[in-house]
């Protein structure tokens, strides 16, 4: 993976080039930007899909030491790579924990960004999100060596299955989880950063209620994705998301839990192939196709 020294520090990336539009792929907390790998297996066809590794628990490389990692901190290094890259008309796609990080960059109105994607993501209250976020914030209040030991548990799959774990976030993407908590079991610097992540989150949780309000004032076009059986994002949220957005269309996924690109990532793909290409007066993409099994 290529790579881009930022003010915080450096960061890894997928981009798989060409032509197309532009889609940015955020993955969320404990995980890396192997989350969009299937959606980008066939995305990439006709779309230069880019995905960044950010700095959230799966990370490789250490951040400074003074680098802001709460969840403004982190929108603002999306923005600046956005910038260094020099993406324009963005479609900016955000799941879990990366669809935070996509209102907030909604909410600042950045200029790269011309379209959104809401996939399965934190959002109102819900921060930090369910028994598996909730247990990550408290996990983060340890020292990072008992963090560390405490992550040590990933390690079994009976444990990565809980619903305090990843058990309510993937019906799939068990062998992805295990990678995903690697970073933290074996590094202290990683173990640092992520201890600090987890308690600039438990310091402000309402920061998406805070953001919710100025949703009102993005004109662009909007398209939120929900698991429909997601057990850790309510599905209420995503309804109250499409409705609050002045553009906002909502598509349900059927057979997947809230990491849609883990369990549905092919049906992932073709609503943000219709979504980019789709005039904005159109019917909802997908919404008459079938569900896949």
């Amino acid at each position: 993976m290529p790579e881009i020294d930022l003010t915080a520090g450096t960061v890894a990336y997928r981009d798989t080039g060409g032509d197309g539009p532009v889609v940015v792929l955020l993955h969320g907390l404990m995980m890396d930007a192997s989350l969009w790998d299937g959606t980008v297996a066939v995305l990439s066809a006709d779309h230069r899909c880019v995905a960044p590794t950010l700095p959230l628990g799966a990370h490789r490389h250490a951040m400074d030491p003074h680098a802001d990692l709460s969840l403004p901190g982190v929108a603002a290094l999306v923005t600046e790579l956005l910038d260094r890259l020099d993406l324009r008309d963005v479609t900016l796609v955000g799941n879990d924990t990366g669809g935070a990080l996509v209102q907030l960059l909604m909410r600042d109105e950045v200029t790269r960004v011309a379209k959104a994607v809401l996939v399965s993501c934190d959002a109102f209250d819900n921060v930090p999100p369910g028994l598996t976020g909730r247990t990550l914030v408290l996990a983060g209040k340890l020292p990072p060596r008992l963090f560390g030991l405490f992550m040590q548990q990933m390690r079994v799959k009976a444990v990565r299955r809980l619903p305090i774990a990843f058990g309510w976030l993937t019906r799939r993407g068990d062998a992805d989880t295990l990678r995903w908590a690697g970073p933290v079991m074996r590094r202290s610097d990683i173990r640092r950063d992520t201890v600090r992540a987890l308690r600039a989150l438990a310091a402000d949780t309402a920061v998406l209620e805070r953001a919710t309000d100025q949703l009102r004032d993005f004109e662009r076009p909007a398209l939120v994705i929900w698991a429909s059986e997601d057990r850790v994002m309510p599905l209420a949220h995503g309804r109250r998301l499409s409705e609050l957005l002045p553009r906002g269309q909502l598509v349900e996924v059927e057979d997947s839990y809230t990491l849609v690109p883990l369990d549905q990532p092919r049906h992932l793909a073709r609503l943000i192939r219709e979504f980019t290409s789709a005039a904005t007066e159109v019917a909802p993409p997908g919404s008459g196709d079938p569900q896949p099994s």
